[in-house]
C-alpha cells in the first residue's frame, strides 16, 4: 500500500469574519479530521501553528487520496507527495547498483 504526505492549507478567504461562525466552521472541519483518524483513513495529522496549514499522512491508492481530499474542498487545498519507506529506497539503490 502506498503512503502519501499531504500538505494542506486552509483557504482563509472562505472563513467567516464573525469569530463564532469561524469557530463553528473550524470545529466542523476538525471533527471531519477526527473521524478520518478514528476510521483509519488518516494515519497522522498535524497543524503548523499560525500558518493555517499543516500535514497529514494517508496510506492507500491515488483514488483513496482523491476521495479523502474532496471531502474538504473548497475550504482546504492539498499538495500530495508519494512517500517511500527506508526499505523501498534501499531496494531501489540496490537495483541501481546491479546495473
Amino acid at each position: 500500500m502506498a503512503k502519501f504526505l499531504l500538505l494542506w492549507e486552509s483557504d482563509i478567504t472562505r472563513a467567516p469574519v464573525d469569530p463564532k461562525q469561524r469557530i463553528a466552521g473550524w470545529t466542523m472541519l476538525l471533527n471531519m479530521v477526527k473521524e478520518d483518524l478514528e476510521s483509519g483513513r488518516l494515519k497522522d495529522f498535524g497543524a503548523f501553528p499560525g500558518e493555517h496549514a499543516g500535514y497529514c499522512i494517508i496510506e492507500g491508492t491515488e483514488q483513496d487520496i482523491l476521495r479523502g481530499t474532496e471531502r474538504y474542498v473548497p475550504y482546504v487545498r492539498f499538495k500530495t507527495h508519494t512517500v517511500l519507506s527506508l526499505s523501498q529506497v534501499l531496494e531501489s539503490m540496490k537495483a541501481l547498483s546491479q546495473r
